[in-house]
């Protein structure tokens, strides 16, 4: 059920008819609406703000831009308005939020970082690549860039770090983050071969991959030629496990390698035990305490629509919204669909912020 559903079945269900649709009036009254076309005229890669840093605890440099409303012919951001945070998956970039960032772009206050060795921030020692790291990351980047409160929204990997802030700030929902949306992503069960299959050489897929990581590790230059060098078949890959059934552009999937090629292999490998390993379904508590945005494609072959259903059933309240057809890359081939969506969180987040 997508958060609008949420919205009337609680108003209609709710003993306590008036307030919740008072609660929902004032939301509504707050509502922004992101320019859902944005972005479609404007080159992939070339949505960029001056770039700032903020030091990890453990003095890696992470790169952030910050979207001010006043930059882009909207009203200045106050420390009691909202700020949202988006957190990008597993050997992306914040490039990836391209429809999300041009459709708030003067509307309200937005942040985009590189999370760890990704896009333009510092590499990280292997050790460090761990998703209790990505959270206490997310943490420092809220700390920094975040005068008020502020709802977190993470894609794939993004979404394990808005769950690894849950797990070690508890304390900050409810409070600092009064919304969450996590899309295409889990807090465990995953089997991590299906996300390692459009970052590796060739489209060379299967079992092999998961037993061969570490060895494909000690030879990453050779590898990262060999992706180069089979970019055509790896268009191919990036288009079957990316997206959903429904034809995207060409240049859609022209992106998504571009962000995935980028991203060297020996990075790939640093953060290939923490999916491995990932097991984190007894810390969604937190989740339940702010609106909680589910979003998933139907297709999705990297973190199946399973793992959206099953952090629905293990968030009281949360939605689901289910991408009919699309893929992993939902946030890029259904971005209308998931920028309503957000719309809808963020109404909710500030009616309870101001309740």
């Amino acid at each position: 059920m997508s958060i609008k559903g949420r919205i009337f079945g609680t108003v209609v269900g709710a003993a306590g008819l008036a307030a919740a649709a008072g609660a929902v009036g004032i939301a509504r009254q707050n509502r922004v609406i992101g320019n859902r076309a944005a972005g479609e005229d404007v080159a992939f890669g070339a949505l960029h703000s001056p770039p700032r840093v903020v030091v990890a605890d453990d003095a890696v440099d992470l790169h952030v831009e910050i979207d001010e409303p006043e930059d882009f012919g909207g009203v200045p951001a106050t420390d009691d308005d909202l700020t949202v945070v988006f957190v990008h998956g597993y050997s992306l970039n914040l490039d990836s939020w391209h429809f999300q960032r041009a459709a708030y772009r003067g509307q309200l206050r937005t942040v985009f970082y590189d999370q760890r060795s990704h896009g333009r921030s510092a590499r990280s020692e292997e050790s460090h690549c761990t998703l209790e790291q990505l959270g206490h990351d997310l943490r420092r980047v809220i700390e920094h860039t975040v005068p008020g409160r502020c709802v977190v929204v993470g894609h794939s990997m993004g979404g394990m770090s808005v769950i690894s802030l849950a797990e070690h700030y508890p304390e900050l929902f409810g409070d600092t983050v009064v919304g969450a949306a996590l899309m295409s992503t889990t807090a465990g069960g995953l089997d991590p071969g299906r996300i390692l299959f459009p970052m590796l050489p060739l489209g060379l897929g299967g079992r092999f991959l998961g037993r061969a990581v570490r060895t494909l590790d000690r030879g990453h230059r050779i590898v990262d030629l060999a992706r180069s060098w089979g970019h055509a078949v790896a268009d191919v890959v990036t288009d079957r496990y990316a997206f959903g059934t429904d034809p995207v552009p060409a240049s859609h999937v022209e992106f998504v390698f571009s962000m995935l090629n980028a991203t060297p292999f020996a990075v790939v490998a640093d953060f290939y035990p923490a999916f491995a390993t990932l097991d984190h379904f007894d810390h969604l508590e937190p989740l339940s305490r702010v609106p909680t945005a589910i979003i998933c494609g139907t297709e999705d072959k990297i973190t199946s629509v399973g793992h959206s259903r099953k952090l629905h059933s293990r968030i009281p309240g949360s939605s689901l919204l289910e991408c009919e057809g699309a893929g992993h890359m939902v946030l890029l081939e259904r971005h209308k669909q998931v920028t309503a969506e957000l719309d809808d969180l963020i109404s909710l987040a500030q009616g309870e912020g101001l309740l």
